[in-house]
């Protein structure tokens, strides 16, 4: 019995826990504001300068920051799923470095934000057809060369993103540096960022016995009709259009995709019914966690996020490469 609400508690302490970050991240900053004012300004608007700090800077930033997070998260959760790796993540196969040198293109020529959307979900989905085009081989693919062609991947986007910031425009070098780090400052769409978290999750949920039996392998997944080659390429594409809107709004943040899905599954087990929308708070909540800590270290100056989350995220790689060489 107490299994069986496990995965239920922690579904619902990991909810309890986002609210009350999101709560604490309103109030904290460079300018503290009571918690009274702050529900104040949520419902009536006053006082102008708390509505103004409030429901204009921190609100939108901290649910950006949720949803961004949450997104990564769940596409780390698929694709260590579809190549049987706990150390697989948008990050490591390259997929993110693609979005990332599609975004700083369509930065340079200076599109909108919507150009810089469809730019950087354009470059994730090129980065992963092109890391399965060259992890192609006799029998088809692998998991094993599927990983190492995206590190291969990931390292040539890396070189060509260092080449885009030598060629760019200086006036626009900082900003462009700041974005790659990681960057919530100017994330504003997080309506629809949120709306494609929660349909992510939703339908993650629904695919869940699908993936349980991908995790088991292809012929085990063949055995039981389920078309698992269909369905790999559909979750790719997957995974591929939610980094590249991650990317897009806030920049290349690593290894949230590859700690928050494994940390989830060592705390609910691997029954992705619950481990996609666990992944989704979970990822939220860390990356809501590390943009409080990036904007209250050093107030009112702000660090990149990208790096506090690589800072907890090197030794915890590290430790997980142990475990799985083990």
């Amino acid at each position: 019995m107490r299994h069986r609400y496990l995965p239920l508690t922690a579904l619902f302490a990991l909810a309890a826990a986002s609210v009350g970050l999101l709560v604490l991240s309103l109030t904290l900053g460079s300018v503290s504001l009571p918690l009274r004012d702050v529900l104040s300004a949520l419902l009536t608007g006053e006082p102008a300068l708390a509505q103004e700090v409030v429901t204009g800077l921190r609100l939108p930033r901290a649910l950006a920051a949720f949803a961004v997070g949450g997104l990564l998260a769940v596409s780390g959760a698929i694709l260590q799923v579809l190549l049987r790796n706990p150390l697989a993540d948008p990050y490591v196969l390259g997929v993110s470095g693609g979005a990332s040198v599609a975004a700083l293109l369509a930065i340079m020529l200076g599109l909108p934000a919507l150009g810089v959307d469809g730019f950087a979900a354009a470059g994730a989905l090129a980065a992963c057809l092109l890391v399965f085009g060259l992890a192609h081989g006799p029998g088809g693919w692998t998991a094993t060369r599927l990983l190492l062609t995206g590190v291969v991947v990931a390292a040539g986007t890396g070189s060509v993103v260092a080449l885009l910031l030598a060629l760019g425009d200086e006036t626009r070098l900082r900003g462009m540096v700041f974005w790659l780090l990681g960057d919530l400052s100017h994330a504003r769409r997080w309506p629809w960022l949120l709306g494609l978290l929660a349909v992510a999750a939703v339908a993650g949920t629904l695919l869940g016995r699908h993936l349980n039996v991908l995790a088991r392998g292809v012929v085990q997944a063949a055995s039981v009709g389920l078309d698992a080659r269909r369905v790999q390429m559909g979750l790719f594409l997957a995974s591929s259009v939610l980094t590249g809107a991650a990317v897009s709004a806030a920049g290349s943040i690593g290894f949230v995709g590859l700690l928050t899905p494994h940390l989830v599954r060592l705390a609910v087990g691997s029954d992705h019914r619950i481990v996609l929308p666990a992944s989704a708070l979970a990822g939220g909540l860390l990356l809501m966690a590390a943009d409080l800590a990036a904007r209250v270290a050093i107030a009112p100056r702000q660090l990149p996020v990208g790096a506090l989350t690589a800072l907890v995220g090197v030794p915890v790689f590290l430790l997980l490469v142990r475990r799985h060489r083990s």
